[in-house]
């Protein structure tokens, strides 16, 4: 007879799968853009890192949720893979969309809030 297996190996097992299908292609969806078009400040750079990561891995597991892609993790490592290059895909606009927020604070510099809640209204309009 076999010892059973400790619910804690499972765990780590299982956390190491998960590590592999979000981390890599988060990671990889930031250095792409990275090398793409380089962060100006050590400050840009931090937030793009934190929101391509977040939107990686959030916005990936929102897209696999919306495609009701679940059934692939189970479906072994091409089924992973093919998560991860959603994963990936979906990381890219995260530093878009702080590349332009910064371009558009850096042309507002000097400004009060008043006046960029007005700027983003008239953008919005």
């Amino acid at each position: 007879m076999s010892e059973p297996t400790s619910s804690t190996a499972a765990g780590g097992y299982l956390l190491y799968k998960a590590a592999i299908a979000f981390g890599i292609p988060a990671g990889l969806a930031t250095v792409v853009v990275m090398l793409w078009i380089q962060p100006k400040s050590k400050r840009e750079w931090a937030m793009a890192l934190i929101c391509t990561v977040v939107s990686s891995v959030g916005g990936g597991a929102l897209a696999v949720e919306y495609l009701k892609l679940q059934h692939l993790a189970v479906g072994g490592v091409v089924g992973l893979m093919a998560l991860g290059g959603l994963i990936f895909a979906c990381g890219l606009p995260g530093w878009v969309i702080v590349r332009a927020g910064f371009a558009w604070a850096d042309k507002r510099k000097g400004h009060d809030l008043g006046e960029l809640v007005r700027d983003a209204k008239e953008i919005v309009k």
